[in-house]
């Protein structure tokens, strides 16, 4: 891999779910059982949302601004880069910094997976869907969402009135 064709250690992670909150995992295809969201590294140039943005359409061919476009968390996660895939880094680079979006579709939709990166999807309850992630900075995320998901934050307000 020459120096051009590295990844920058600076990614997103999507989340894609439904106002009842069942979130899309899909399983990779270069280390089977194990389940995400979507994830990508920002490629040069690209805005984060960008980055969410184009992940989302490669990876499942969802078009996020069908959907409103993706919601910036705000969120980061540094992690240490899986010995596996250090590969695709610059030399040296051990660590990524991940930043959270997700994406409120109004049901499950149909996904169109790209072969290359996945190898199959679920719609899961948010419940089911944190603990089958093998990433902690996933799980943690999907474990956020009831608290940050607007049909959530809006339900719970009215049953405080």
């Amino acid at each position: 891999m020459t120096a051009l064709s590295h990844k920058i250690p600076i990614s997103t992670l999507v989340l894609v779910h439904t106002p009842d909150l069942r979130v899309l995992l899909l399983e990779r295809a270069d280390f089977p059982g194990f389940w995400q969201s979507v994830t990508g590294s920002q490629e040069r140039g690209e805005s984060l949302a960008q980055t969410a943005t184009r992940e989302l359409k490669e990876e499942t061919g969802i078009d996020a601004a069908s959907y409103g476009g993706v919601a910036d968390w705000h969120l980061l996660n540094v992690y240490e880069i899986y010995p596996r895939w250090r590969h695709r880094y610059p030399e040296g680079t051990t660590h990524n910094t991940e930043h959270v979006f997700a994406l409120a579709v109004p049901h499950p939709i149909p996904i169109r997976l790209s072969p290359s990166e996945h190898l199959s999807h679920v719609w899961l309850p948010w419940q089911e869907a944190a603990p089958k992630c093998f990433s902690w900075s996933n799980r943690a995320a999907i474990e956020a969402l009831p608290a940050r998901s607007p049909s959530t934050a809006t339900s719970t307000a009215r049953s405080k009135r």
